[in-house]
């Protein structure tokens, strides 16, 4: 994929430490290795990561300000680490999707339709939306996802995210996507999912 990001596999040099690629894979293999053996309630799915979210740590909507409340929620925060040189940056979904999960104590899998960081040409710190090819490509790793998790209620962050997912044939509950002026619409409908 084009002007995509894989954090799993790439480095960018300015920041990444030399083993960027590979801390980024570790904390993802921790927490769903965590998330298969205990069971999760929800699944959250947003739509691509972003520069400063999981493009940094490897995890769906968590920042580097959140990497360690993302491992407390399942056992495995001393495993998780910052893969960057450049400290710890935040982003604003994930500092709206930490504030919500603060006070939610079931089990949520965080992911995004695209689980990679989708740029602008030759802007490699610049967020875009996906395009139909790159969700295509990466809608087979959303369904081995499903299967491997089997979430009992799926929420979709944002109405992009609920258009993909509903190609998909997931039933979901959609929410608010935080960002333009939604984070508090987003964080009542979060607080009243039971």
């Amino acid at each position: 994929m084009n002007d995509c990001f894989n954090p799993y596999a790439d480095r960018y040099d300015p920041f990444d430490l030399q083993d960027a690629p590979t801390i980024r894979a570790s904390n993802l293999r921790h927490v769903l290795g965590a998330a298969a053996d205990t069971g999760v309630a929800d699944l959250w799915i947003g739509l691509e990561l972003g520069h400063n979210g999981g493009r940094r740590t490897g995890l769906a909507m968590t920042d580097d300000t959140h990497l360690h409340a993302h491992g407390s929620r399942f056992g495995v925060a001393d495993r998780l680490r910052p893969a960057t040189r450049a400290g710890p940056a935040k982003e604003m979904t994930a500092g709206a999707v930490w504030e919500a999960l603060s006070s939610i104590e079931r089990p949520v899998f965080l992911w995004n339709v695209v689980p990679v960081h989708p740029h602008r040409p030759s802007e490699p710190l610049s967020n875009r939306r996906h395009n139909a090819t790159e969700r295509e490509v990466c809608v087979p790793h959303l369904h081995t996802l499903v299967k491997l998790l089997r979430p009992k209620r799926i929420v979709t962050v944002g109405n992009d995210a609920a258009t993909a997912l509903k190609r998909c044939g997931y039933p979901h509950v959609p929410v608010r996507h935080p960002a333009f002026g939604g984070r508090r619409q987003f964080l009542k409908q979060v607080a009243d999912l039971e």
